[in-house]
């Protein structure tokens, strides 16, 4: 008797040891079922080296890649195509004649610059080593000699980037060393679309070389974007930035595969890898061959 007692002991546990089981495997899926799934993540068919990257149609704003565009990073250069635009708007005359002056000094990243103080250039100079080379003093001093100066400078650029619905965006100096220079990818492909409609911006962003005269002796500039050297490339508008919270930046308006597309790239870390992502991008619109409304 005490062995069949035992017996039914050890099975009464094994019942209610399954019972409790199933208990928990219901109250598990149950929970389940109740949560939202999360999508599966897409592989990245590109494998680009920036953390921020957007392909985007100009015309229509068909967005044909993206990766983490509403990221909200610093832009570091980039900003110099605003800087640019609020010098046109103005209407400022581009023939007279600015000197470089210590104010127009780095003090936030300690760059060098071969336009030293009392250097004298034309404004539409400072705007091509700006937009081309992307020249911090030719920005700063673009900046200080606008009517007000810096500060309401800095305020109409602000109030030009609202204007064109750039939510994300916000500047406090006109060159991009300031890490507090920020946007996303969507904002920055409307920058470069209103960018493009400047004629000069165009001309001068993608420049291949230039040499300017100060202080009595030639200095010869060239392009930071060696793409605008690549007869492979049809570039309509260019700009590069770096500063070390940003990585390496580039946006561009660009024909690729018979369309005119925007591309932006940032936060890239390595001093080649936003051109090799930009021949990356190109190489996969052609091969994958993304047609539209052509440009």
């Amino acid at each position: 008797m005490p062995n069949t007692e035992r017996s039914l002991h050890q099975l009464e546990k094994i019942v209610a040891l399954a019972a409790l089981a199933a208990v928990l495997a219901l109250t598990i899926g149950f929970a389940q079922a109740g949560e939202p799934r999360k999508p599966a993540e897409k592989a990245d068919p590109v494998h680009l080296r920036s953390a921020v990257a957007l392909v985007q149609d100009a015309t229509s704003g068909e967005t044909l890649y993206a990766k983490n565009q509403d990221a909200i990073l610093p832009i570091a250069s980039i900003t110099k195509l605003m800087t640019a635009m609020v010098i046109l708007d103005a209407g400022l005359n581009l023939e007279q004649r600015v000197a470089i002056s210590d104010e127009d000094y780095d003090f936030v990243k300690g760059t060098r610059s071969r336009l030293r103080p009392g250097t004298v250039l034309t404004r539409d100079e400072l705007l091509l080593l700006a937009l081309m080379s992307s020249e911090n003093r030719a920005a700063a001093s673009l900046a200080r000699t606008s009517p007000g100066g810096v500060e309401p400078f800095v305020a109409a650029m602000n109030a030009k980037a609202r204007a064109l619905g750039m939510n994300d965006t916000r500047f406090v100096d006109p060159t991009g060393l300031s890490s507090a220079n920020v946007s996303s990818a969507q904002d920055l492909a409307r920058l470069v679309a209103a960018a493009h409609a400047y004629p000069l911006i165009r001309q001068y962003s993608t420049r291949e070389s230039a040499t300017v005269h100060a202080l009595g002796r030639p200095l010869d500039y060239r392009n930071t974007n060696g793409l605008v050297r690549n007869a492979q490339w049809e570039i309509g508008l260019s700009k590069t930035g770096y500063i070390s919270e940003a990585g390496r930046c580039l946006v561009m308006r660009v024909r690729m595969a018979s369309r005119e597309v925007i591309v932006v790239l940032l936060d890239s870390w390595g001093k080649f890898s936003r051109i090799g992502d930009a021949n990356r991008l190109k190489k996969w619109l052609e091969a994958n061959a993304v047609r539209g409304p052509r440009g």
